[in-house]
């Protein structure tokens, strides 16, 4: 039985984003201006995405998800129920997120699903999984593979099963592993320098954390 145009988003002229015909947007919903959804998506109702974002080939996007701005998403990636994705975040393809810590088919746990905050402009690898209830600290990267099972910092390098700190990446997406006269840490790309604090706490003394490049 084929869509009815309320289920098959991109047939509007006057929306202001981009959905491809394979792809089905349910309403109610808010898309900002920009974003692109492209083949084999869906969108389920009640979905918040911003402005500039890429959906990439067969994401499936579960009801109150919440999607800031200039979000990419690649292939095959699922956004559940809890899951909430600050601006210029990346998922990198086939990662996964889950919203419930002891799932059984035979018991309905619909009440307890746990948020997942992924928090500005981190990244997370391909194939990474991120078990529900953490935070993602503001340009923290998840590499390829890696499975988080709690919070992560701002700008922590994560690696392996289960994932643990292996050093900090820069805003830039570069390890950081070089340090000027002061013991600072220097990116490579940009040059901004980054203080250790104390244990698990890298701060960028040349941009503010909240403010976007």
């Amino acid at each position: 039985m084929p869509p009815t145009p309320s289920q098959k988003a991109g047939t509007s002229t006057s929306r202001n984003f981009f959905v491809h015909p394979s792809s089905y947007v349910d309403e109610p919903f808010d898309i900002g201006a920009g974003t692109k959804i492209w083949h084999f998506c869906h969108v389920m109702p009640n979905v918040r995405i911003g402005e500039n974002c890429i959906l990439g080939q067969n994401v499936n996007v579960a009801s109150d998800v919440v999607v800031g701005n200039n979000v990419k998403i690649q292939n095959n990636v699922s956004l559940y129920t809890g899951v909430i994705l600050e601006d210029d975040v990346f998922c990198g393809p086939s990662c996964v997120f889950t919203n419930v810590i002891n799932p059984r088919s035979q018991i309905k746990r619909h009440h307890l699903y746990e948020r997942t905050l992924v928090r500005r402009g981190a990244t997370i690898g391909a194939n990474a999984t991120i078990v529900c209830g953490a935070t993602i600290g503001r340009y923290a990267f998840i590499g390829a593979g890696a499975v988080v099972r709690g919070d992560v910092p701002d700008y922590a390098l994560m690696l392996g099963v289960p994932a643990v700190r292996k050093g900090w990446m820069s805003r830039h997406g570069h390890r950081l592993t070089q340090r000027n006269a002061e013991g600072q840490l220097v990116c490579p790309e940009s040059g901004w320098r980054y203080h250790e604090l104390k244990d698990n706490v890298l701060r960028c003394l040349d941009w503010d954390e909240e403010r976007p490049l």
